[in-house]
């Protein structure tokens, strides 16, 4: 019961990475609060997670409205008394293509989501954790962007996913000493939506990792939960890949 009583926000918990840790932490013991924009099928995650005597409530919306990030907060601390900790696990690729023929609307909507939301997050989340005495935020970065993990096509992403882990380290260093640690995860390629359905597509992204396959969402949940976790306790500001060898390759 690595999460036993802490309450634990998460963002993008409708599918993917963040379903997959919203049931994980579940039956670690935590109370949580899941974000996401489908309302449908967040309340099946949470009925899911209660059927399994898991506590869960949650609140849809958008993550690039300011309001939203605090709103999740204010959900955490009426329900729950408090926060220990979040996962902001939301995020976008975007129209691939190149830089040049990207359009303003795609490259605004890629940092939007993926970068501006963390900021909201952390503005949130940061005050609560204090209130408390200290805790754990979780980002989800990527290997894309980060050491030489570039890849074509994937500005925008790239862009606002480095632009994270720059965030991160900056807030880790910010808050170390108020007892609230700040860290990022970099998953290689993961089978959620994604990632599409194209069975080609697939195996041309598998191939690329040492490992030769892609992960299973549960497997990148893991790794949120140890950073969440005490076990952890002596690691913020760190990018820590979970990519299947793919930095190996990249470095």
């Amino acid at each position: 019961m690595e999460l036993k009583d802490k309450t634990i926000l998460i963002t993008g918990a409708s599918s993917g990475i963040g379903a997959a840790a919203a049931h994980l932490f579940a039956a670690e013991g935590a109370n949580l609060v899941l974000g996401a924009r489908r309302q449908g099928l967040l309340d099946e995650v949470q009925a899911q997670i209660a059927r399994s005597a898991g506590r869960a409530v949650c609140l849809a919306g958008d993550v690039t409205e300011a309001g939203y990030a605090q709103a999740l907060v204010d959900c955490a601390e009426h329900h729950f008394g408090g926060l220990d900790g979040a996962f902001n696990n939301v995020g976008m690729v975007g129209d691939l293509g190149p830089i040049p023929e990207m359009t303003l609307g795609n490259w605004q909507s890629v940092l939007a989501i993926n970068l501006t939301s963390a900021f909201f997050a952390a503005r949130a989340q940061i005050p609560a954790l204090l209130r408390g005495g200290g805790g754990s935020i979780v980002f989800t970065g990527t290997f894309v962007g980060f050491s030489n993990g570039g890849l074509p096509g994937m500005g925008a992403y790239a862009a606002s996913k480095a632009g994270l882990i720059g965030l991160v380290q900056s807030l880790a260093s910010d808050h170390a000493a108020d007892g609230i640690r700040v860290n990022t995860i970099l998953p290689g390629g993961t089978m959620t939506d994604m990632a599409g359905s194209d069975p080609k597509v697939h195996e041309f992204i598998a191939g690329l990792h040492p490992v030769k396959r892609m992960a299973a969402p549960g497997e990148i949940a893991q790794a949120a939960l140890f950073l969440l976790s005490d076990r952890a306790s002596f690691v913020t500001g760190a990018p820590l890949a979970v990519d299947g060898g793919m930095a190996t390759r990249l470095l």
